[in-house]
């Protein structure tokens, strides 16, 4: 993954994520995450009951983006990312209440499991870098 994206997504903690409810509607929710840049994976916590919750275990694909914690409205910048929610046995998950508490222990005061989001794309915006600059990641490349 490229360097200028691992350490935009490091110094973030807000993602927006978006899922699809049973008539295929979309549906956004705000959380808090942290990423694991060595799997390519966002970590994040929720109860099981909420409404995305659902949603997402009965359509793990989601799509999301993450802003700068602090925005500058003269620089754009920001990340639009694809990928699925892995299911409760997957393998990567074994590691995801760990990080994700290691890197938030204030979390361990809130209710709820760790969710973890296998990234596919990314498409970054970094105005810094050039005028509308993209940069892409795919985990299939």
């Amino acid at each position: 993954m490229n360097e200028t994206i691992i350490h935009f997504l490091q110094r973030q903690t807000c993602a927006t994520i978006c899922c699809t409810d049973e008539q295929s509607k979309p549906y956004c929710f705000s959380c808090f995450y942290v990423f694991n840049s060595d799997e390519g994976l966002l970590y994040f916590k929720s109860t099981s009951d909420s409404h995305h919750s659902v949603f997402m275990k009965k359509n793990p694909v989601i799509a999301g983006t993450i802003l700068p914690d602090k925005l500058n409205i003269l620089l754009v910048k920001g990340v639009q990312f694809e990928g699925i929610v892995l299911d409760a046995n997957h393998p990567l998950k074994e590691q995801a209440s760990g990080y994700y508490h290691k890197k938030l222990p204030i979390a361990w005061a809130i209710p709820g499991e760790i969710w973890t989001i296998q990234i596919s794309h990314i498409k970054m915006t970094d105005s810094t870098k050039g005028f509308w600059k993209k940069i892409t990641w795919n985990r299939d490349e």
